[in-house]
């Protein structure tokens, strides 16, 4: 999905992203989801076509599942807060936006991994230098110590399946959220904020000291 997009950076694209989905939409069904005015939605869906981001058929505009993810991230290079992106965003783009800012720090990228007896899946894998990320996506409005303990304790089990089916894997559980004010940990796992999930990568071999590292003995 890298694509170099110089998207002009509109406030209402973010809400406009609630009105991407799949098939063909006019301007004025655009407006009305929206509640922006015509003018506005017009530069918003042309802004996007202009940035390879859907298609233009006649009056309609055209759009894949993809697109709204697209617009993620192209939202996210041009400096809107991804806060605010990733409240636009449901899990499963919410999964698809946390694996494009691994991709984009070079790591090889495997979503929705199923493990079996017992069946576990893993939201998202990014691996890079021999080490794998694993990352449960938690895109929850709110949540206690508790709920995220038991998040935690589960993501460990699933990283120690990964590894005992892994031949030489070393991992690292780790839980992004949506609404978080920074990085936290239980039992060593970092939790992290999605608007700070792009600087903890950049951080991350630094710092993996600080975290639980499961690996086979």
């Amino acid at each position: 999905m890298a694509q170099n997009m110089q998207m002009r950076v509109n406030p209402g694209m973010v809400i406009g992203m609630r009105a991407i989905i799949p098939g063909g939409i006019s301007i004025e069904d655009f407006s009305a989801v929206t509640k922006l005015n015509m003018v506005d939605s017009k530069i918003i869906l042309d802004e996007f076509i202009k940035n390879d981001i859907g298609s233009k058929q006649d009056n309609s505009y055209n759009f894949e599942k993809s697109d709204k993810l697209k617009i993620a991230v192209a939202l996210l290079e041009g400096g809107f807060p991804i806060d605010e992106i990733s409240i636009a965003l449901d899990w499963r783009d919410f999964e698809g936006l946390t694996a494009e800012i691994l991709s984009s720090k070079n790591f090889a990228v495997i979503k929705n991994l199923i493990l079996t007896k017992p069946r576990m899946e893993i939201d998202v894998i990014g691996i890079r230098l021999g080490i794998a990320i694993l990352i449960d996506c938690k895109h929850w409005k709110r949540y206690s110590t508790s709920s995220l303990t038991s998040a935690v304790k589960k993501q460990i089990e699933r990283t120690k399946k990964y590894v005992e089916k892994t031949p030489g894997a070393i991992a690292v559980p780790v839980i992004v959220t949506l609404y978080q004010d920074r990085v936290n940990f239980i039992e060593n796992v970092p939790i992290v904020p999605i608007f700070q999930f792009s600087s903890f990568i950049d951080e991350f071999y630094g710092n993996i000291d600080q975290m639980k590292t499961i690996g086979k003995d």
